[in-house]
Protein backbone atom coordinates (compact mmCIF):
# COMPACT_ATOMS: atom_id res chain seq x y z
CA UNK A 1 0.00 0.00 0.00
CA UNK A 2 1.43 3.35 -0.83
CA UNK A 3 1.80 5.97 1.93
CA UNK A 4 -1.63 7.88 2.97
CA UNK A 5 -1.86 11.20 1.69
CA UNK A 6 -3.48 14.09 3.46
CA UNK A 7 -7.43 14.28 3.08
CA UNK A 8 -8.35 15.96 0.26
CA UNK A 9 -12.34 16.37 0.19
CA UNK A 10 -12.00 17.49 -3.79
CA UNK A 11 -10.42 13.84 -4.82
CA UNK A 12 -11.73 12.18 -7.49
CA UNK A 13 -14.64 9.60 -6.92
CA UNK A 14 -13.33 6.49 -6.44
CA UNK A 15 -9.65 7.41 -5.26
CA UNK A 16 -7.63 4.75 -2.75
CA UNK A 17 -7.19 5.90 0.68
CA UNK A 18 -6.09 3.96 3.73
CA UNK A 19 -8.71 3.86 6.27
CA UNK A 20 -8.86 1.73 9.92
CA UNK A 21 -11.30 -0.61 10.82
CA UNK A 22 -12.36 -3.61 12.63
CA UNK A 23 -11.42 -6.79 10.37
CA UNK A 24 -15.12 -8.14 9.74
CA UNK A 25 -13.68 -11.30 9.45
CA UNK A 26 -11.80 -11.50 12.90
CA UNK A 27 -13.51 -8.29 15.17
CA UNK A 28 -10.62 -8.72 17.73
CA UNK A 29 -8.27 -7.53 14.86
CA UNK A 30 -7.91 -3.73 13.20
CA UNK A 31 -6.72 -3.19 10.50
CA UNK A 32 -5.72 -0.92 7.99
CA UNK A 33 -6.98 -1.08 4.29
CA UNK A 34 -7.43 0.60 0.82
CA UNK A 35 -10.64 1.89 0.21
CA UNK A 36 -12.12 4.40 -2.21
CA UNK A 37 -13.70 7.47 -1.60
CA UNK A 38 -17.13 7.94 -2.13
CA UNK A 39 -20.43 5.36 -1.77
CA UNK A 40 -21.43 3.29 -4.78
CA UNK A 41 -23.15 5.48 -7.32
CA UNK A 42 -25.61 1.96 -9.04
CA UNK A 43 -27.23 1.82 -5.57
CA UNK A 44 -28.27 5.65 -5.70
CA UNK A 45 -29.89 6.77 -8.29
CA UNK A 46 -26.16 7.81 -10.31
CA UNK A 47 -25.38 9.77 -7.57
CA UNK A 48 -22.13 9.14 -5.69
CA UNK A 49 -22.43 10.29 -1.65
CA UNK A 50 -18.60 11.01 -0.41
CA UNK A 51 -20.11 12.87 2.84
CA UNK A 52 -22.45 11.85 5.32
CA UNK A 53 -23.77 14.18 7.98
CA UNK A 54 -24.16 13.46 11.59
CA UNK A 55 -27.22 15.23 12.77
CA UNK A 56 -29.65 12.55 13.46
CA UNK A 57 -27.85 9.40 12.90
CA UNK A 58 -26.71 7.12 14.20
CA UNK A 59 -23.73 4.46 12.84
CA UNK A 60 -23.69 1.29 15.23
CA UNK A 61 -21.58 -0.57 12.36
CA UNK A 62 -18.99 0.00 9.75
CA UNK A 63 -17.24 2.36 11.72
CA UNK A 64 -13.75 3.15 10.26
CA UNK A 65 -11.02 5.75 10.91
CA UNK A 66 -9.56 8.15 8.10
CA UNK A 67 -5.85 9.03 9.52
CA UNK A 68 -5.13 12.44 9.05
CA UNK A 69 -2.24 15.28 9.72
CA UNK A 70 -4.53 17.79 7.59
CA UNK A 71 -7.16 18.01 5.58
CA UNK A 72 -7.64 20.81 2.77
CA UNK A 73 -10.57 22.92 1.14
CA UNK A 74 -10.55 24.95 -1.64
CA UNK A 75 -12.40 28.51 -1.51
CA UNK A 76 -12.42 29.58 -5.13
CA UNK A 77 -9.55 29.54 -6.33
CA UNK A 78 -7.56 29.37 -3.10
CA UNK A 79 -6.70 26.48 -1.07
CA UNK A 80 -6.30 26.34 2.53
CA UNK A 81 -4.65 23.47 4.93
CA UNK A 82 -6.41 22.89 8.19
CA UNK A 83 -4.29 21.43 11.27
CA UNK A 84 -4.82 20.84 14.39
CA UNK A 85 -3.90 23.93 16.68
CA UNK A 86 -0.89 21.34 18.41
CA UNK A 87 -0.07 20.10 14.83
CA UNK A 88 -1.16 16.13 15.81
CA UNK A 89 -2.69 14.24 13.71
CA UNK A 90 -5.84 12.90 14.40
CA UNK A 91 -8.42 10.64 12.52
CA UNK A 92 -11.86 11.59 10.71
CA UNK A 93 -14.72 9.57 11.27
CA UNK A 94 -15.91 7.22 8.60
CA UNK A 95 -18.11 4.71 7.55
CA UNK A 96 -17.08 1.78 5.30
CA UNK A 97 -19.20 0.50 2.85
CA UNK A 98 -19.16 -3.07 1.63
CA UNK A 99 -17.89 -3.96 -2.85
CA UNK A 100 -20.89 -4.28 -4.60
CA UNK A 101 -21.35 -4.86 -8.56
CA UNK A 102 -18.07 -3.96 -9.62
CA UNK A 103 -17.69 -1.35 -6.91
CA UNK A 104 -14.76 -1.87 -4.41
CA UNK A 105 -14.78 -1.41 -0.96
CA UNK A 106 -15.67 2.39 0.16
CA UNK A 107 -15.81 4.94 2.62
CA UNK A 108 -17.76 7.88 3.39
CA UNK A 109 -16.47 10.75 5.51
CA UNK A 110 -19.20 11.97 8.44
CA UNK A 111 -19.14 15.33 8.89
CA UNK A 112 -20.41 17.94 11.34
CA UNK A 113 -20.98 22.14 11.71
CA UNK A 114 -17.95 23.60 10.89
CA UNK A 115 -15.80 25.09 13.95
CA UNK A 116 -15.11 29.36 13.86
CA UNK A 117 -11.87 28.88 12.29
CA UNK A 118 -13.43 26.32 9.33
CA UNK A 119 -16.52 28.24 9.39
CA UNK A 120 -14.48 31.48 7.71
CA UNK A 121 -14.51 29.61 4.63
CA UNK A 122 -16.93 26.34 4.65
CA UNK A 123 -20.03 25.47 6.71
CA UNK A 124 -19.06 21.78 7.52
CA UNK A 125 -16.29 19.57 8.01
CA UNK A 126 -15.26 15.66 8.62
CA UNK A 127 -15.88 14.91 12.43
CA UNK A 128 -12.32 14.78 14.38
CA UNK A 129 -11.59 11.77 16.43
CA UNK A 130 -8.80 12.56 18.38
CA UNK A 131 -5.98 9.35 19.32
CA UNK A 132 -7.51 9.19 22.58
CA UNK A 133 -10.87 8.44 21.08
CA UNK A 134 -9.84 5.70 18.68
CA UNK A 135 -11.64 2.64 20.08
CA UNK A 136 -14.48 4.54 21.29
CA UNK A 137 -15.23 5.48 18.00
CA UNK A 138 -14.21 1.74 16.64
CA UNK A 139 -16.38 -0.25 19.00
CA UNK A 140 -19.15 2.47 19.32
CA UNK A 141 -18.25 2.21 23.40
CA UNK A 142 -19.40 6.11 23.64
CA UNK A 143 -22.19 7.81 22.22
CA UNK A 144 -22.24 9.16 18.67
CA UNK A 145 -23.31 12.88 20.36
CA UNK A 146 -20.27 13.04 22.31
CA UNK A 147 -17.76 11.68 19.45
CA UNK A 148 -19.02 13.57 16.41
CA UNK A 149 -19.64 17.40 17.93
CA UNK A 150 -18.21 20.42 16.55
CA UNK A 151 -14.73 20.93 17.83
CA UNK A 152 -14.73 24.56 20.05
CA UNK A 153 -12.62 27.66 18.63
CA UNK A 154 -8.76 27.78 18.11
CA UNK A 155 -8.53 23.61 17.53
CA UNK A 156 -7.43 24.74 14.31
CA UNK A 157 -4.85 26.05 12.44
CA UNK A 158 -6.14 27.71 8.94
CA UNK A 159 -3.13 28.83 6.44
CA UNK A 160 -3.63 29.08 2.63
CA UNK A 161 -1.46 27.14 0.44
CA UNK A 162 0.28 29.54 -1.61
CA UNK A 163 3.09 27.98 -3.59
CA UNK A 164 5.02 24.78 -3.70
CA UNK A 165 3.89 21.10 -3.47
CA UNK A 166 0.85 19.60 -1.35
CA UNK A 167 2.18 17.33 1.42
CA UNK A 168 2.42 14.17 -0.39
CA UNK A 169 2.29 11.90 2.82
CA UNK A 170 1.72 11.87 6.36
CA UNK A 171 3.59 9.96 9.43
CA UNK A 172 0.83 7.79 11.36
Amino acid sequence: MDSPTPFDPDAPLGSQRAIIRRNPADASEIEMIEAAWGSNPRFSDGVSYRFVRSEGRTFPTNRCLIPASEFQLSVGDRRYRVTLDGGNHFYLAAIWEPAMEKWPLSYRVVTVPANPEVLRHQERHGAIIHRRQVMQWLDATVCELELLETPPARTFAVEEIVEGPRQSALTL
